[in-house]
């Protein structure tokens, strides 16, 4: 690493005193991976009964009860006995839960509901290899929801009717090469978002009289694709909401007229994007947007709801989200967030404006001392500023720490506060986690995603590079024992670091890691070809550019490898096939580079099943204590 740079960056996270070694006791990976004792409740339309998942025979299942009742109360209502249900949510005529489901992580989603009163389960989307996509259902119509199903053309799904009663099935829009809808009150399709050859989209909406006509209302460029999104319609159905970083760096929460085509700026900030938007469910007008800045800011638009807001931040600390309420909208659910423990779970009566505390996800996590997670920036060797976060293992000084960088997945996504199973178990296990929005990652404004076009392995790597070579001239990391870690485009980074900077990492890590950016774009799901042209904007183009991409891709640079290397890969991933891992393990074997491989027959893009959570962490963590010195737990 070149001397002299730490002076040029700034350190911003504050320090804490070391805690007594008696609480740092080591945390069973039982309790950090295995599943939560409930999770994600949802209160019936009518308020009378609350729903959460909970596992069920070690399977994660939706169990049932009255609100208020004791825990005893409630009853399984669903029996999956494979991956365990992931979510789910109630139907609005009280009657019903309805759940996606895949096969072995395939991501072929089938819809099902099951009838609370009868106890009987439908497959409502009964076709083999047809992804089910959720579009749109209202509480004026509970019997009755829009879905997507790519059942005719794998490339585009169209838009079905479903009626809940009869399980009935219609096509009633044909897919024109959209990639998302949106719904009005009444149901129907009236606005989606069509791709472009040049890598930009068009927003594009029928007027809710005249001519049932499809129109351009904003055309988008290449470089604000990814900061548009849809959010749904006004209450009279004559505007549209959306998020969107057109004539702007940060994307603002905008209200586009479709009679008169004007556009109303209803949220921004000059800096980070506007993220979650809360309409209220009846008159659709917006109540919240957050921001996630170094934490998640919520910011009311709506001054009816200001009181409950103020009293729901003096509940607990943390960051909190509103995630469901009754169809009275008296009883809201709340989930509150920490970097320390685990989420809360409250009901919040808007009459009383009283809390009741519901339940922890994890209640053994507050038997240990975990650590809290800091933010932390730095100027990149170019001088465009980044930031991330630091999490520190309790109870040892700050000096010389073995020290994981993790790096997050997309790479169009970020990392946030609160609590991460996996930082924590690195931290409890002696490690010095390091977490880093590098550019490319969304949240901070289009100039700083755009500025990780084409620059995989180039900047955006430089950038997790610059941030190690951060925690090494702060005094915080020992250079000589420092790992890289992720999953999907953080698995990318993993093998990159393993065949690009193969002198800054002890061992490498990558959970469904890309080896080769051809083949990789030559497999992506069927359903992403329509937004494939977003791909060879910010990668590469696949026709044009081979000898570009496979310069990028750590295939190419087998033969640099010096490190030992960890891949885990699901069979059925359909984004990072398993001809990613086996592709690079094939060739670190002819050459007998140490590695070790796991491959999970019943997986996807992802570690759906506890035993396999458990046997992939138990062989990374047995591999960062033989290469890093750190904790294991046998």
């Amino acid at each position: 690493m070149a001397a002299g740079m730490g002076a040029r960056r700034r350190a911003r996270a504050v320090g804490s005193e070391p805690v007594p070694s008696d609480l740092t006791a080591l945390v069973p990976r039982e309790v950090i991976f295995g599943n939560p004792e409930r999770v994600q409740p949802r209160i019936s339309p009518d308020g009378t009964r609350l729903a959460y998942i909970a596992p069920r025979d070690g399977v994660l299942n939706v169990w049932v009860g009255e609100v208020g009742a004791p825990e005893d109360g409630f009853r399984p209502v669903t029996d999956d006995t494979d991956r365990g249900i992931q979510v789910y949510f109630w139907s609005h005529d009280n009657r019903r839960i309805l759940y996606p489901q895949d096969k072995d992580g395939d991501e072929n989603w089938r819809l099902y509901d099951v009838d609370l009163d009868s106890g009987a389960t439908r497959d409502l989307t009964p076709f083999d290899g047809v992804q089910a996509q959720f579009i749109a259902y209202e509480k004026r119509f509970p019997t009755e929801m829009l879905l997507g199903l790519n059942r005719d053309d794998p490339e585009l799904h169209d838009v079905y009717h479903l009626d809940l009663v009869t399980g009935e099935l219609e096509k009633v829009v044909e897919n024109f090469g959209v990639t998302g809808w949106a719904a009005d009150p009444e149901l129907r399709v009236r606005a989606a978002l069509r791709h472009r050859p040049d890598g930009g989209m068009d927003v594009v909406a029928r007027r809710p009289d005249g001519p049932d006509e499809w129109a351009t209302v904003l055309a988008v460029g290449a470089e604000d694709a990814l900061g548009t999104h849809l959010q749904g319609f006004t209450g009279d159905g004559r505007g549209l909401y959306l998020v969107s970083s057109v004539d702007a760096d940060a994307s603002r929460l905008l209200r586009l007229d479709l009679d008169l085509g004007g556009t109303e700026i209803l949220a921004e900030d000059p800096r980070y994007d506007v993220g979650a938007v809360v309409l209220h469910p009846d008159s659709r007008e917006v109540q919240l947007v957050n921001v996630i800045k170094a934490r998640n800011e919520t910011c009311v638009l709506d001054p009816s709801i200001q009181a409950d807001i103020d009293g729901i931040r003096s509940i607990q600390k943390g960051d909190f989200g509103i995630t469901d309420r009754d169809h009275a909208d008296r009883q809201w659910l709340v989930t509150f967030s920490v970097d320390d423990g685990p989420d809360s779970y409250y009901l919040w009566d808007r009459q009383t404006r009283a809390a009741t505390f519901l339940f922890h996800h994890l209640p053994a996590l507050s038997d240990y001392r975990l650590a809290p997670m800091e933010p932390f920036a730095f100027s990149a060797r170019d001088g465009l500023e980044i930031h991330g976060y630091v999490t520190f293992p309790v109870g040892t000084e700050r000096e010389r720490l073995a020290t994981v960088l993790c790096v997050h997945g997309g790479p169009w996504g970020r990392d946030v506060w609160g609590y991460s199973a996996g930082v924590q178990w690195l931290a409890n296990r002696g490690y010095l986690c390091v977490q880093v929005n590098f550019r490319g990652s969304t949240g901070y404004g289009k100039e700083f995603l755009n500025a990780g076009d084409r620059e995989w392995a180039g900047k955006m790597h430089d950038d997790l590079i610059d941030a190690v070579e951060f925690v090494v001239d702060a005094g915080w990391a020992d250079p000589e024992r420092v790992a890289i870690l992720g999953g999907s485009y953080g698995g990318y980074a993993a093998l990159v670091g393993a065949t690009f900077t193969p002198d800054v990492f002890r061992c490498a890590i990558s959970f469904a890691g890309i080896s080769n950016l051809l083949t990789m774009l030559e497999n992506i799901p069927r359903y992403w070809v329509p937004i494939v042209a977003q791909f060879h904007q910010r990668v590469g183009d696949l026709e044009t550019e081979a000898e570009f991409l496979w310069s990028r891709s750590p295939l190419s640079r087998v033969d640099d490898i010096r490190i030992p290397v960890f891949l885990a890969q699901g069979a059925n991933d359909p984004r990072v096939t398993q001809a990613e891992s086996e592709q690079i393990v094939a060739a670190m074997r002819e050459k007998g580079i140490e590695h070790e491989y796991m491959l999970l027959p019943d997986e996807g893009h992802g570690l759906a099943k506890p035993e396999n959570r458990m046997r992939v962490f138990a062989a990374v963590e047995r591999l960062l204590a033989k290469h890093l010195d750190g904790r294991y737990e046998p």
